[in-house]
């Protein structure tokens, strides 16, 4: 009997993860990639021997991506050796103060207790609350919404009192820590989402708990790693990877995806599985007459999170003295969130992240040497910046704002660079707007509200990745691999033959596309 056949559209995380799933279950995979290599936005950058994240560097929550490996036969920590780190990250505040951030509850008491003796003891309330909270929000998190029925859910109902979904994040926090420099350092990591922590909804606060709880792990090699040996996995369990091979067109009937075109095949399929950027490909290769729910309209509409200014630089030495990860939070961080969520301009005084990866991998530089990745927040293309023009400034600027974490003499160290801006995000990367953390995560965004696993505007099309639900973050678009698979799996069982039509279809061409 011949193999369900699959493609896959995009090698990022959640379409690796859903392509070694897929051919475990015993379908013919595919998986067409755009680009030159595996990973998407975690793939590597590598310049003359340096070799940088592209996107996350954090590595959070591995029991997600553990299970799935487990699932098809592989061990992860073997195939990916990762190192726990501890301190997690190095938080500074432009007001004053400092926090290396530990698992070691007795520790960070004695660090919060130099910042503000009076929130001692907070943390390790809010770490107990938000343990409870955690357990009664993974169903949801695990469980595809095709519906707004899909709120009635006992899992879901039984969540509520524990989620205060009215709540912001900032707001939540500020429940447990008076010192507002302390409810940022718990709140921050809605920039993993792209949101500011005061429009982001309080159950995401979660994710600083998964770090303390479960540990923020470095895997050697970068997180780049991970996705080249999912790619070779996924190779050994038989699936076909085309590199280098943009999709130009698909052909339908009716509503019924049936196949792809490239400019070197033609690729049908009982299923189409999505991984590249939602906005980006579906408006650029489904004709907005085919749609029906997300029209170019209706997204034109919808909420994107920020992009990123990047700097890949590396540099002769290594800064020992420096953590692994190291967060600067700006003297004025309510300023600066509004320059980039509403006004859409550049902060003079900008928050920043820089990841110092060679204090625990010297494998990413050639030896005497190591690598610095630095990301800033920025808006989202809105047409209020020109990138031509303001990229040489802002870089100047970064690299005088990297003296806050000490990094004074970088200028005369640099010997290889990159730079990314929100427009490279948006031309190299196929990225809608270059809003790096997709469709952002408010209330109107999420759930059944978010494009779905099961896409409802397509028939034979399904979506993963941080445009669909459960969201952005490597652990959930992992966890959106597996919703998705065992949707499209359940499906492929049930239908008929006779509903997968393989006839001539209508094609519907449009211009060379990202994958």
């Amino acid at each position: 009997m011949a193999k369900e056949k699959v493609v896959v559209v995009g090698a990022g995380p959640g379409g690796l993860a859903a392509a070694m799933q897929l051919a475990h279950a015993g379908c013919d995979v595919t998986v067409l990639e755009r680009r030159d290599r595996p990973g998407g936005r975690t793939s590597a950058i590598e310049r003359q021997g340096f070799r940088f994240d592209c996107g996350p560097t954090f590595f959070l929550y591995p029991r997600v991506l553990t299970e799935i490996f487990q699932s098809v036969g592989y061990d992860l920590m073997e195939e990916v050796p990762m190192r726990r780190l501890d301190p997690q990250y190095r938080l500074t505040f432009g007001g004053g103060g400092q926090l290396d951030c530990t698992a070691d509850m007795d520790e960070m008491d004695r660090q919060i207790a130099a910042i503000s003796p009076a929130d001692v003891g907070a943390l390790r309330r809010y770490m107990d609350d938000n343990r409870i909270k955690l357990e009664k929000f993974r169903p949801i998190l695990e469980s595809p919404f095709s519906s707004f029925k899909d709120l009635m859910r006992p899992s879901l109902l039984g969540a509520a009192r524990h989620v205060h979904p009215m709540r912001s994040l900032g707001q939540e926090l500020g429940r447990y820590f008076a010192d507002p420099r302390l409810v940022i350092a718990f709140a921050f990591q809605s920039k993993y989402l792209g949101m500011s922590p005061f429009n982001c909804p309080s159950l995401f606060s979660i994710l600083s708990f998964l770090e303390y709880e479960h540990g923020v792990w470095h895997p050697i090699g970068g997180c780049s790693r991970v996705s080249e040996r999912m790619a070779e996995i996924a190779t050994e369990l038989g699936v076909t990877f085309r590199y280098n091979e943009p999709v130009q067109s698909v052909q339908m009937r009716g509503r019924r995806v049936t196949s792809l075109e490239t400019a070197q095949a033609h690729y049908d399929a009982d299923a189409f599985v999505v991984n590249a950027d939602f906005a980006d490909w579906i408006t650029r290769t489904v004709p907005n007459a085919k749609r029906r729910r997300w029209t170019d309209e209706a997204i034109a509409k919808k909420k994107f999170s920020c992009s990123t200014f990047m700097l890949y630089l590396g540099i002769e030495g290594v800064y020992e003295d420096l953590p692994h990860h190291n967060i600067h939070i700006s003297k004025d961080y309510d300023q600066n969130l509004r320059e980039i969520e509403q006004t859409h301009q550049l902060s003079e005084d900008p928050s920043f992240y820089v990841q110092n990866a060679c204090v625990t991998d010297p494998s990413l530089a050639p030896d005497g040497h190591s690598t610095l990745y630095v990301l800033v927040p920025v808006t989202h293309q809105t047409g209020s910046i020109d990138w031509a023009v303001e990229a040489p400034r802002f870089r100047e600027l970064t690299l005088d704002r990297l003296s806050a974490i000490g990094l004074h003499d970088l200028r005369d160290r640099i010997r290889v660079e990159h730079v990314l801006t929100p427009q490279s995000w948006s031309e190299d990367y196929a990225i809608h707007k270059g809003a790096t953390f997709n469709l952002a995560h408010n209330l109107g965004q999420m759930l059944h509200n978010r494009p779905r696993n099961r896409f409802e505007d397509l028939q034979g099309v399904y979506l993963v990745g941080g445009g669909t639900h459960p969201g952005s973050g490597l652990p959930v678009i992992y966890e959106s691999s597996r919703i998705t698979t065992k949707l499209l799996l359940a499906d492929l069982q049930t239908a008929p033959a006779q509903s997968r039509p393989r006839a001539e279809p209508v094609a519907l061409s449009t211009p060379e596309l990202g994958a």
